[in-house]
């Protein structure tokens, strides 16, 4: 029976937001500007259910702006080449987990920043499903430069949004975030697709959301494996399509760092600031399958890696880390749920920082 590992990439693996980064690198008041595109992603993705949208469609809306403020792809690629920040013990848990059975990425982030990091720990490129992207093709006239700056500023001003918790539609929300809501909706379908630069809105499409779903579906048919053979780490809303159709097609999920959105559809919470629970989960799930690892995580201590024969180079690792207690690792449940949301989008935050951590 063959098993196979897929992760996310930033969060499981990396603490970068490599969008969030070089937005808030080449754009004035950047990380507010940002802020607020991703939680309109997070309204149209997750609460509005927008027909054509995605989680993780940020990535284009936020490239005619990229573009105004004469972001290249040479200028994305230095600057993720030299900005990537690995989770302690990342590289080495993918090269373990890569040693035994196959293993891929499937990101949002751009491919400059993917094929920077896979260069980075010597993952294999052709494993590595990512957001295509050549900015260079695209070109961008001086009034619409102008314009787009002022969006940019306008954007950045705006008060943040809270998503009410029922919130089904428009109607759910504040009167003030229902305006800014509008607004940002004639922003990007009515403003900026009417100007050339507003063509990248069609054409750059990016891996998050369903296309997560559908890039599993594509390693399934490749490699000959069920759904039931894949263990899938997320920690975000872009995850949300590819944890339920590996949940229901009976493999294992896993939530690492989670937000809400990722602990709400994930079997198991990891909160750790290194990547050693992963490789456990991993090499307990090539062995023992879905219900084996369930059980190691229900009695999850130093004994239960003894009693269930995890690899002794992982138990002497864990010991040496985690002398006493091991990193919090939990099964979720309808009883624990709420909990869980709150406190690992907390630990979220002191692990990638509480701009990046706050982030849908």
């Amino acid at each position: 029976m063959k098993r196979i590992f897929i992760t996310d990439l930033e969060g499981p693996i990396s603490k970068n937001d490599n969008a969030f980064e070089i937005t808030t690198t080449f754009v004035p008041n950047g990380d507010k500007f940002f802020a607020m595109v991703s939680k309109y992603d997070d309204i149209l993705a997750d609460v509005f259910k927008k027909p054509g949208y995605k989680a993780g469609d940020t990535l284009k809306l936020i490239l005619p702006f990229l573009k105004a403020y004469r972001v290249t792809n040479k200028k994305i690629k230095e600057y993720s080449a030299k900005s990537i920040l690995l989770l302690p013990t990342a590289e080495k848990t993918l090269q373990c987990i890569n040693k035994i059975m196959p293993s891929y990425i499937v990101s949002t982030s751009y491919e400059q920043y993917i094929c920077a990091l896979c260069e980075q720990i010597k993952f294999p490129k052709k494993n590595a499903y990512c957001t295509k992207l050549n900015l260079d093709k695209y070109k961008i006239e001086k009034s619409e430069i102008q314009r787009l700056k002022e969006l940019a500023e306008e954007i950045s001003r705006m008060p943040m949004m809270e998503i009410p918790k029922n919130a089904k539609s428009i109607r759910g929300f504040s009167l003030r975030d229902q305006k800014t809501i509008k607004r940002l909706d004639k922003i990007f379908w009515e403003e900026i697709p009417k100007i050339k630069i507003g063509k990248i809105l069609k054409e750059v499409n990016p891996v998050g959301g369903t296309e997560k779903a559908n890039a599993i579906q594509e390693i399934v048919k490749k490699t000959g494996a069920k759904l039931s053979d894949i263990v899938y780490v997320g920690d975000s809303i872009t995850d949300v399509p590819a944890l339920q159709k590996v949940r229901r097609g009976g493999g294992l999920t896993v939530s690492f760092n989670g937000n809400s959105y990722a602990i709400r559809e994930a079997e198991i919470a990891v909160m750790s600031e290194r990547t050693l629970p992963t490789s456990i989960l991993a090499h307990a799930f090539n062995r023992l399958g879905k219900k084996g690892v369930l059980k190691l995580v229900k009695e999850w201590s130093h004994n239960a890696l003894q009693k269930y024969k995890v690899d002794k180079t992982l138990q002497k690792r864990a010991k040496e880390l985690y002398p006493t207690k091991l990193p919090r690792v939990e099964i979720i449940t309808n009883k624990n749920r709420e909990k869980l949301m709150r406190e690992s989008s907390a630990y979220r935050k002191t692990v990638r920082g509480i701009k990046i951590g706050a982030l849908g």
